[in-house]
Protein backbone atom coordinates (compact mmCIF):
# COMPACT_ATOMS: atom_id res chain seq x y z
CA UNK A 1 0.00 0.00 0.00
CA UNK A 2 1.34 3.81 -0.97
CA UNK A 3 2.01 6.18 1.57
CA UNK A 4 -0.48 9.06 2.37
CA UNK A 5 -1.64 12.32 2.91
CA UNK A 6 -2.44 13.10 6.54
CA UNK A 7 -4.09 16.60 7.46
CA UNK A 8 -2.54 17.97 10.44
CA UNK A 9 -5.52 17.48 12.53
CA UNK A 10 -5.66 13.56 11.31
CA UNK A 11 -1.72 13.59 12.32
CA UNK A 12 -2.13 14.20 15.63
CA UNK A 13 -5.69 12.45 16.39
CA UNK A 14 -3.74 9.13 15.06
CA UNK A 15 0.38 9.70 15.82
CA UNK A 16 0.62 6.49 16.83
CA UNK A 17 -1.19 4.84 12.88
CA UNK A 18 0.92 8.00 11.60
CA UNK A 19 3.85 6.23 13.18
CA UNK A 20 3.45 3.11 11.94
CA UNK A 21 2.77 3.98 8.57
CA UNK A 22 5.82 5.54 8.37
CA UNK A 23 7.82 2.71 9.68
CA UNK A 24 5.91 0.05 7.79
CA UNK A 25 5.11 1.83 4.37
CA UNK A 26 7.34 4.53 3.94
CA UNK A 27 7.40 8.05 4.39
CA UNK A 28 4.11 10.05 5.44
CA UNK A 29 2.76 13.28 4.16
CA UNK A 30 1.37 15.71 6.57
CA UNK A 31 -0.27 18.28 4.72
CA UNK A 32 -1.60 22.30 6.43
CA UNK A 33 -4.40 24.36 4.17
CA UNK A 34 -3.74 21.50 1.12
CA UNK A 35 -0.54 21.40 0.67
CA UNK A 36 2.86 19.59 1.83
CA UNK A 37 3.82 20.57 5.71
CA UNK A 38 6.01 18.43 7.04
CA UNK A 39 7.23 14.64 6.40
CA UNK A 40 7.20 11.58 8.81
CA UNK A 41 9.67 8.99 7.97
CA UNK A 42 11.16 6.14 9.91
CA UNK A 43 14.45 5.86 12.00
CA UNK A 44 15.97 3.54 9.80
CA UNK A 45 15.02 5.47 6.57
CA UNK A 46 16.34 8.71 8.37
CA UNK A 47 19.48 7.33 9.81
CA UNK A 48 20.02 5.97 5.71
CA UNK A 49 19.39 9.29 4.43
CA UNK A 50 21.58 11.64 7.10
CA UNK A 51 24.97 9.03 7.04
CA UNK A 52 27.94 10.91 5.52
CA UNK A 53 29.26 8.96 2.59
CA UNK A 54 33.20 10.66 2.56
CA UNK A 55 34.49 13.70 3.34
CA UNK A 56 34.28 16.99 0.88
CA UNK A 57 37.87 16.11 0.14
CA UNK A 58 37.13 12.57 -1.24
CA UNK A 59 34.53 13.85 -3.08
CA UNK A 60 36.47 16.75 -4.97
CA UNK A 61 39.29 14.23 -5.46
CA UNK A 62 36.75 11.76 -6.92
CA UNK A 63 35.17 14.63 -9.15
CA UNK A 64 35.29 13.67 -12.74
CA UNK A 65 36.14 17.60 -13.19
CA UNK A 66 39.47 16.98 -11.51
CA UNK A 67 41.53 15.86 -15.02
CA UNK A 68 39.29 17.54 -17.52
CA UNK A 69 42.00 20.26 -17.56
CA UNK A 70 39.70 23.11 -16.37
CA UNK A 71 41.63 25.33 -15.12
CA UNK A 72 39.94 28.38 -12.76
CA UNK A 73 42.45 31.72 -12.30
CA UNK A 74 41.50 34.12 -9.37
CA UNK A 75 41.05 37.37 -10.34
CA UNK A 76 44.00 39.57 -10.06
CA UNK A 77 41.10 43.44 -9.10
CA UNK A 78 41.90 44.56 -5.28
CA UNK A 79 39.18 43.64 -3.01
CA UNK A 80 36.15 46.31 -2.94
CA UNK A 81 36.38 48.56 0.32
CA UNK A 82 33.38 48.47 2.70
CA UNK A 83 32.42 51.17 4.38
CA UNK A 84 29.72 49.79 7.30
Amino acid sequence: MPAREWTVAEAKAKFSELIEEARTRGPQTITRHGRAAAVVVSATEWRRKVIRKGTLAEFFAASPLRASGLRIERRKDRARDFNL
